[in-house]
């Protein structure tokens, strides 16, 4: 009954939205200015300013002030004019999503009209707006560097780790977002998909200190935002490969790209397609090619919009994204058994529907509604037949010889996602933002798991029960938000006070087992569920707040402080709660619909300044401590017997983490011969857990949990990155990204036998050492031919990653061997690969 209040209450909140504020959704941006006399200063109203290729526009008020809103992601050109002035056109004008682009327009005096005066827009140095961090990437820069997805483009910036941790946090405290809209796995966590690169409009990258409409997300956000349709017709094929040159540095990768876009009606109706297929036989394909035919690895993804532009800035569009995935993991045990690992596949779609409205020059509002859905298949067999039987092992327990893995699964989540932002320029001073949206989830998971258990080197125990971690759910949670924020401009120097507040809600719509586990004589278990408890419904208020300021001419300080939640993953909460798993006591993981959303309070400080040259320096201090973070906990007698038999383990919030740091760039966007960046990231992430089921595993090592925090495994201490691109003469350009680290955690604790300590004195503590530095170079070189036989403009393009062809450590084992006793090749990274590619444009 509660709940059915609370989300009537959540719908009035969002019409009292539309009816108050209306103004703009986050894949579109604004254009605001001023247009002045040449000379005098003096300002000119009336003035028409046009945006060339869409029907949109509007005229200075009688301060010369003008506004644009609900521009798609993108670069524009303007046409400014007014009767007695000569007309003039801007090129270049880039437009990002949910930020302001401010331009200064001088027209001079003439009595005749003449042809329209040509400039290129020059972006802003600094973002004086924003407060936190956050970087942007254009669609250009995307094409020009070795780079093939939205992880190879995050994992360029400051103060992200290349397997994408963002500042010191867990990979899973970042959210992913298409236009705004979430494209998260929400039972296991990570990125659902990819999208085609040229579909990509531009990406906006949040490291720290976003702003109260970005929520479930403790660490970053990623905002990719998909181009707009062209107002005529345009062609794109593009194909690479790696195995041109013979040898054995190769995947067989191959990769077919397909782009167009174009008006269906003229001024009315535009499209705008994309799609991708991508094949390989990975980097282990040697031993892959002795099991299975080619290609190990299937991907497939695109994007498809319909856009309708209406008289009275009027937008609709209609989108469809997809992204399927066949493939196998890679264990290096496993390689004389390859067949015994079972097969997978990921299907992801989403199709929205968005209407933008912009009903004056300070006004727009843009309503959205979406139905994703997440299909996973792990195995090629019936569930029932699923082998529960340990594997076959060489003598010294170091290879899989026979069997197959026990595991099944599949898994089916569908989200319908209502959702409408607004926003507003209140006066000369404020700049409001709200925004809300519901979401209906559909959550179904069917798991058979079996593994062995291990001790603290990895080493099986033979004698010992497979460990089952199988599980059966279905459930329907609701979750909800809603967030306002204010950009309150101070003084006209760029001042700016940014306040906001977020509430976010969830409903598990779950029951929580009391459970009762009795041992009898034979020291087996009996499970009871002597009742159920219905799971807690949360509610969260999460403020932020920013301010920036100038402190010199061309130099800004920022400083931001907020609150941010993210909920537990669907299998934290529903893992193993189904009436035949409890009651048979058969599941060794339990989960916990009680369990709160993890917290996370940060703070951050940052100086920036344009220099000389177009050159940007930054400098940010940051700090986050994150609470309530998801661990398991054993409920076991000490004399009780793993796997099944014992009782129960359970999610719990208990661990929590610290990380704090300094990043300092220097960085140069304008168009130049050389652009790019260098950047220094100092970071320190310490915890007391590593993953969701690290209890666990220190259970079955017989080990206590750690009691004091430690340098979590991806604590990488100092890190050097340099981006550069270099545009040389006769159409060939030249970028390449470099990056070093210092060696990351690992735990030395060595052994004899893979069973006993060298030193039985040695206490356990993790991470207390660290692997050898890391180096990486990639390098992408391009030679473009721009009109061939006057049809079509080609792109010959080289993308060299790893191009020292350097064996950067990733892990080694407890006694330091790179590899462990088997020498596994995974424990480097991937050696030289070298795509040799074609563009086409037409």
């Amino acid at each position: 009954m509660k709940s059915t209040v609370l989300i009537g209450l959540l719908l009035r909140f969002s019409l009292w939205l539309l009816a108050t504020s209306l103004a703009s959704a986050q894949p579109y941006g604004s254009v605001e200015g001023a247009v002045t006399q040449t000379g005098t200063g003096q300002v000119i109203a009336g003035a028409s300013v046009l945006v060339l290729g869409l029907r949109q526009g509007s005229s200075t008020d009688s301060t010369g002030f003008f506004r644009i809103n609900g521009l798609p992601v993108g670069s524009y050109a303007l046409r400014i004019s007014s009767i007695g002035y000569h007309s003039k056109t801007i090129s270049n004008v880039t437009v990002n999503p949910g930020l302001r682009t401010r331009i200064l327009v001088e027209l001079i005096v003439s009595p005749l009209e003449l042809d329209p005066i040509q400039i290129v827009a020059e972006a802003p140095p600094i973002l004086k707006d924003v407060t936190g961090t956050t970087h942007t990437v254009s669609r250009e820069e995307i094409a020009a560097f070795p780079v093939s997805s939205i992880s190879d483009v995050v994992a360029l910036q400051p103060g992200v780790t290349s397997d994408l941790h963002f500042r010191g946090g867990k990979t899973s405290e970042v959210t992913y977002l298409i236009d705004g809209l979430p494209i998260q796995d929400l039972i296991s966590g990570g990125l659902a998909g990819d999208i085609p690169s040229g579909s990509i409009g531009g990406i906006l990258i949040h490291t720290g200190g976003f702003e109260a409409e970005y929520g479930n997300a403790l660490s970053g956000v990623v905002n990719v935002f998909t181009s707009g349709a062209t107002d005529k017709h345009e062609v794109h094929v593009r194909g690479e490969a790696d195995d041109l040159f013979g040898g054995k540095q190769f995947n067989r990768a191959r990769e077919v790209e397909l782009t167009g876009s174009g008006p269906a009606l003229k001024d009315e109706l535009y499209y705008s397609l994309s799609s991708r297929a991508r094949f390989s036989n990975t980097r282990y394909w040697q031993d892959f090619e002795r099991f299975f035919s080619s290609p190990i690895t299937r991907e497939y993804t695109g994007v498809g919009k319909i856009e309708f532009r209406g008289a009275r800035n009027i937008r609709v569009t209609g989108q469809l994204w997809y992204a399927l995935r066949d493939f196998r993991d890679y264990e290096f045990s496993w390689r004389f058994n390859l067949v015994g690992l079972p097969p997978q596949s990921r299907d992801a779609y989403r199709a929205a529907v968005f209407f933008t409205h912009s009903p004056s020059p300070f006004a727009a509002y843009t309503v959205s509604f979406s139905r994703n859905q997440i299909r996973s298949h792990l195995g090629n067999q019936d569930k029932s037949s699923i082998d529960t039987t340990l594997y076959q092992y060489d003598f010294f327990l170091r290879y899989v010889l026979g069997g197959s893995r026990s595991w099944w699964a599949s898994s089916r989540q569908i989200t319908h996602t209502l959702k409408v932002d607004v926003t507003q320029q209140l006066g000369d001073n404020h700049f409001f933002k709200s925004g809300i949206d519901l979401n209906l989830y559909s959550i179904y998971s069917d798991v058979v798991r079996y593994e062995p258990q291990t001790n603290v080197y990895g080493k099986p125990f033979v004698s010992k029960p497979l460990l089952n971690y199988s599980t059966d759910f279905s459930y329907r949670p609701l979750s909800g938000s809603a967030y306002i924020q204010d950009k309150i401009e101070l003084r006209k120097d760029g001042m700016l006070l940014n306040i906001g507040f977020r509430y976010d809600y969830l409903d598990p719509r779950a029951e929580r087992p009391a459970v009762e586990r009795v041992p009898d004589a034979n020291n087996l278990y009996e499970t009871r569920v002597v009742g159920y408890v219905p799971a807690r419904r949360k509610h969260y208020v999460s403020p932020r707040i920013g301010f920036a300021a100038p402190f010199a001419e061309y130099g800004y300080l920022f400083v931001h402080y907020g609150h941010f939640i993210q909920f537990p993953l669907f299998e934290h909460l529903y893992s193993g709660l189904n009436n035949v798993t409890l009651r048979r006591g058969i599941g060794i993981l339990i989960g916990n619909p009680d369990l709160e959303a993890e917290k996370t309070k940060a703070w951050e400080i940052s100086v920036k300044y344009a220099l000389e040259n177009d050159l940007v320096f930054s400098a940010t201090y940051f700090d986050k401590t994150t609470y309530n973070q998801v661990d398991v906990k054993t409920f076991v007698p000490a004399n009780a017997r793993i796997a099944g038999d014992y009782g129960f383990a359970e999610f719990v919030n208990n661990p929590y983490a610290k990380a704090r740091g300094v990043e300092l760039s220097i960085a140069r966007k304008k168009e130049a011969i050389l652009t790019g960046s260098l950047s220094y990231t100092l970071m320190q992430a310490e915890g007391l857990s590593q993953d969701a089921k690290q209890g666990l595993s220190y259970y079955q090592w017989g080990l206590a949990t750690p009691a004091r925090m430690f340098p979590l495994s991806w604590d990488q201490r100092h890190t050097i990155r340099m981006i550069a691109n270099v545009a040389l003469p006769w159409d060939i350009n030249v970028s390449l990204n470099w990056s070093f680290h210092t060696g990351r955690p690992y735990t030395h604790y060595p052994t004899v036998d893979g069973f006993t300590p060298i030193d039985s004195t040695l206490k356990f503590m993790a991470n207390n050492e660290r692997v050898a530095d890391y180096s990486l170079l990639d390098l992408k070189a391009t030679k473009t031919f721009n009109s061939v036989l006057d049809l079509f403009a080609l792109t010959l393009y080289v993308d060299a990653r790893n191009v020292f062809n350097k064996a950067n450590v990733l892990w080694v084992d407890s006694s330091g061997k790179i590899g462990g006793e088997l020498g596994d090749v995974s424990a480097v990274n991937q050696p030289r690969r070298v795509n040799v590619g074609i563009r086409v444009r037409m």
